[in-house]
């Protein structure tokens, strides 16, 4: 087909980009890339809608970005009751959903925490790690509580953190509208920022963010930054690897019931499907559960919300009922988008 053909935009516009479909391909065909190269041509002939373009902008310059998602947070208190099927409603819901909670039943998650503290390691000194944490664009704008919990819970367990000024957001949503050049841009400055610490490894705590940065390689394949983001690429492991890796440690017990629902950019992207599982067991008197539609996406897939957001319900209402029908507590879950 022609690029310009309608029904190719039509169709490829629809696809989460959920990667579903590279486990089960028999010929093992790198869907993502492809449709990834395909949507980088598709943004040559056509407009990105404006969604996905004011949602790009904003995230890539912190000049917006720290402005918006401050003032994000100062309304974030009284919106949930603003929160229903209209599209201004869904974003009032999203935004409701990064709130930071307790187990104790408080706003607070900090208040909660020292019931679920967890002792040091005793042997701690001796398997100390260098690390440092990607802190992301939505993560550290309206999720920073998940990063310090993170903090918390592989100090915990023998690693130690060094700050790394100068970080970008890691580009996937730009990646995956086409916007490549914007995408590169980011990608280089991550790269050079994390050059500063080669001994450091990589925590990400965004399923999405991990996927995109541990691509930098073929992302900047051609680059004079190449070898680097290559070096970089190797050292980035999602938080749920590392902490399985080290046992985890047990925590105290936590008495609920717990559904895990795999984020797609954790589960199919990077192919991990069991640490998160380990982390989870590791919690003395949590019960964990399955759904049956794990393995499919929630609908949020980027900027997916926004600019298909029919579908996108249709796809999370699925979702829904197949959580619901095995009645949790808790819904544990590895990205943003996905918790939205």
């Amino acid at each position: 087909l022609d690029i310009t053909e309608p029904d190719l935009a039509s169709h490829l516009d629809r696809c989460l980009g959920c990667q579903a479909c590279e486990p089960v391909c028999p010929s093992g065909v790198a869907y993502a890339d492809a449709l990834a190269a395909t949507r980088e041509m598709l943004a040559e002939v056509r407009p990105i809608p404006l969604a996905a373009r004011v949602l790009n902008a904003t995230m890539a310059e912190p000049l917006l970005r720290k402005p918006a998602l401050f003032a994000a947070r100062l309304i974030r208190p009284f919106v949930s009751l603003l929160s229903g099927k209209s599209k201004l409603g869904y974003l009032f819901g999203m935004l409701s959903s990064t709130r930071p909670w307790s187990l104790n039943g408080g706003d607070d998650l900090g208040s909660g925490w020292d019931t679920l503290s967890i002792a040091a390691p005793e042997n701690a000194l001796d398997r100390q790690t260098p690390v440092t944490l990607f802190e992301g664009c939505v993560m550290s704008g309206l999720l920073s509580h998940v990063h310090a919990a993170t903090e918390r819970t592989l100090s915990a367990n023998g690693f130690v953190f060094s700050d790394v000024p100068g970080q970008a957001c890691c580009g996937a949503l730009h990646g995956h509208a086409g916007q490549k050049e914007h995408a590169v841009a980011l990608a280089r400055q991550n790269v050079a920022a994390f050059a500063e610490h080669p001994e450091c490894i990589i925590a990400v705590n965004s399923a999405g963010c991990g996927a995109m940065l541990k691509e930098y390689g073929k992302l900047l394949a051609g680059d004079p930054l190449e070898q680097e983001a290559i070096a970089m690429a190797a050292r980035v492991r999602d938080v749920s690897e590392l902490l399985a890796e080290r046992g985890p440690r047990k925590g105290k017990p936590v008495r609920l019931r717990v559904v895990y629902d795999p984020p797609c950019h954790l589960l199919h992207a990077q192919g991990i499907a069991d640490p998160p599982l380990a982390v989870l067991t590791a919690i003395p008197g949590l019960e964990h559960v399955a759904h049956a539609d794990a393995e499919i996406c929630c609908g949020s897939a980027g900027s997916y919300s926004f600019t298909q957001s029919e579908l996108s319900r249709e796809v999370l209402e699925r979702k829904v009922k197949s959580i619901l029908a095995v009645e949790p507590d808790i819904v544990a879950t590895g990205n943003p988008g996905c918790i939205m």
